[in-house]
């Protein structure tokens, strides 16, 4: 009897399971701040009420360290790392994406009726690319050693939401001190004193690192286990 076993020609028969949702969704959030938070450093505002500054692509940058603790602690160490590898991609391509924009010719409307509008953004995005190459010095140092720390941390007992919170908060505040020092260097150094720029920026963090990012972080840990009840992605 000649019979086609069952199944023999489903496409998708041996594929591997989907990605998890929740690994999924924070994985997108995880490229668009690496981005933005290069666009965002470009302000400083003032840390009220000192005179002390902070550059305001922290916000973003703050959510990647939650991003990397959370994917290490569901995920793994090392897929956490990878992780932070691959966020290299979407700043090098909006890296180059933005060096094309400002090469190519303004339209001829633009150029005769909103000449201030092209001088400011042509102002700020040819002078931010400092910030764009210290971010990438700053971005892996940081993050990998929060990823590190924050894995050493864990020991082999059982985890709970305290001992969450304060493994996120001592990794968070350590591996952001380090970064404020490489990036304000790299990114400001001789454009103008940073000295109080600097002040403020580690001030900032490790406030922001102790008080708010532990709650951010088991707050990621359950939305990411939430999402992950619901399903996977689907299958291509």
């Amino acid at each position: 009897m000649n019979q086609t076993a069952p199944h023999a020609s489903a496409p998708h028969a041996n594929v591997p399971p989907n990605m998890p949702l929740g690994l999924f969704v924070f994985t997108l959030v995880y490229g668009g701040m690496t981005v933005l938070a290069g666009v965002l450093a470009y302000k400083q505002v003032q840390l009220w009420p000192t005179n002390l500054a902070v550059e305001s692509g922290i916000f973003a940058f703050l959510l990647l360290v939650v991003i990397s603790s959370t994917m290490s602690q569901l995920y793994g160490r090392q897929f956490a790392q990878r992780i932070v590898w691959w966020g290299f991609l979407p700043l090098l391509i909006a890296s180059l994406l933005m060096a094309l924009v400002l090469n190519l010719p303004a339209s001829t409307e633009m150029a005769a009726g909103r000449a201030e509008d092209l001088a400011a953004f042509e102002r700020v995005h040819s002078t931010v690319w400092r910030v764009w190459a210290a971010g990438p010095a700053a971005y892996i140092t940081s993050l990998l050693l929060n990823i590190w720390i924050f894995d050493r941390l864990k020991g082999d007992g059982a985890e709970t939401t305290i001992g969450l919170m304060v493994r996120g908060a001592i990794a968070s505040a350590l591996s952001q001190a380090i970064n404020s020092v490489i990036f304000i260097t790299l990114a400001f150094y001789g454009l103008f004193p940073i000295m109080n720029l600097l002040i403020g920026q580690v001030i900032a963090k490790v406030v922001l690192s102790v008080v708010l990012v532990p709650f951010l972080i088991t707050g990621g840990v359950k939305a990411a286990r939430w999402l992950d009840a619901r399903g996977r992605t689907p299958a291509l």
